[in-house]
């Protein structure tokens, strides 16, 4: 209903923007921020982006929010009611307007990053044309002088994205199939995509926040910067976890932190350490968690119940190739 405007829009020049406020010149980043408009809430905002702008379907916003799909739904409706009933200019913010969205378009980015690096179904293990486009909106984003302000933590989101994106070569072998980041060939890894990254990392500290991508970016650095698994920091990563449950104390942050538990304390008080999470409604379908619960088993020398966690993760929404590994490692209990 509103092709026009949004073409209007698209078709501005610099030089119609108010003076000293050129406006965002790429399209599909100016799409994001015509949709994260601030009369919406932020996960409406950021799920009305991806269905507008990345063309992501009911089913994958869902599972990128890790809810339901009735959810995504009701706020994509009552988003566009809003937006209806409200009459808001479908146009593109300037000055502080514009910084004031930064933080649910960045969001976005990270969201369409996620979807490409961890395709959440089909033939395929990772979608490398959304890692790229995410990427590229992101290092817009940051050197952006319209929202100088929030530009660190662009680069902090830049620089997690580049580190995950340069192990990219190494996350499946030459069948295709997956392979774990202890067991990756790291001089498969892209080095210009981890110089970008440190190059991000250092930019991202000029700023007096910690966010939530900064953390994630210290820990992907962690793991960038040990030439082995072997050489991995785990006890700083383990503290780096532990800031990031305070900051964003979420079951994935939990799920996650285990596995450097693991690491620095053993497998048994890892496993303890995951008590109540198969309550948590958003990992309800979430195949890693009883993945990760399987590998401490096996860890621990009990293969039945390992078993019987792998058999929990297969029965559970993943690609192929996730899936195939799961049943490697399933026959691996009975073997």
């Amino acid at each position: 209903d509103r092709a026009h405007e949004i073409a209007a829009e698209l078709q501005r020049t610099p030089e119609s923007a108010p003076p000293g406020e050129a406006a965002v010149d790429d399209d599909e980043l100016r799409m994001v921020f015509m949709c994260c408009h601030p009369s919406l809430p932020q996960d409406a905002r950021v799920a009305l982006s991806l269905k507008t702008v990345g063309g992501f379907s009911v089913t994958e916003i869902a599972r990128g929010f890790l809810t339901a799909e009735a959810t995504i739904a009701q706020r994509l409706v009552r988003a566009k009611r809003t937006l209806r009933e409200h009459d808001i200019p479908f146009d593109l913010p300037h000055g502080s307007d514009l910084g004031a969205r930064t933080d649910s378009v960045l969001e976005v980015i990270y969201l369409l990053f996620n979807e490409g690096y961890n395709a959440h179904a089909g033939e395929d293990l990772v979608r490398r044309d959304l890692c790229g486009e995410a990427l590229r909106l992101g290092r817009l984003v940051a050197r952006s002088p319209q929202i100088a302000d929030r530009a660190p933590t662009a680069h902090a989101l830049v620089a997690l994205m580049a580190f995950q994106a340069a192990r990219l070569p190494a996350r499946v072998d030459e069948n295709g199939e997956m392979v774990l980041l202890e067991d990756q060939d790291r001089t498969r890894w892209d080095r210009g995509l981890l110089a970008l990254g440190f190059a991000h990392l250092e930019r991202s500290a000029e700023g007096h926040e910690l966010s939530v991508y900064h953390l994630q970016a210290a820990i992907a650095a962690v793991h960038a910067a040990a030439a082995a698994a072997s050489e991995t920091r785990w006890h700083d990563m383990l503290a780096l976890y532990d800031r990031l449950l305070v900051v964003h104390p979420s079951p994935i942050v939990r799920l996650n932190r285990a596995v450097a538990l693991a690491r620095v304390a053993g497998p048994a008080e890892a496993l303890a350490s995951l008590d109540g999470l198969d309550r948590e409604p958003a990992l309800a379908n979430y195949y890693l968690l009883p993945s990760v619960k399987a590998g401490l088993l096996m860890e621990l020398g009990d293969r039945d119940r390992a078993a019987a966690a792998y058999r929990d993760a297969i029965a559970r929404p993943c690609t192929e190739p996730e899936r195939r590994f799961l049943m490697r490692k399933l026959t691996e209990c009975a073997s």
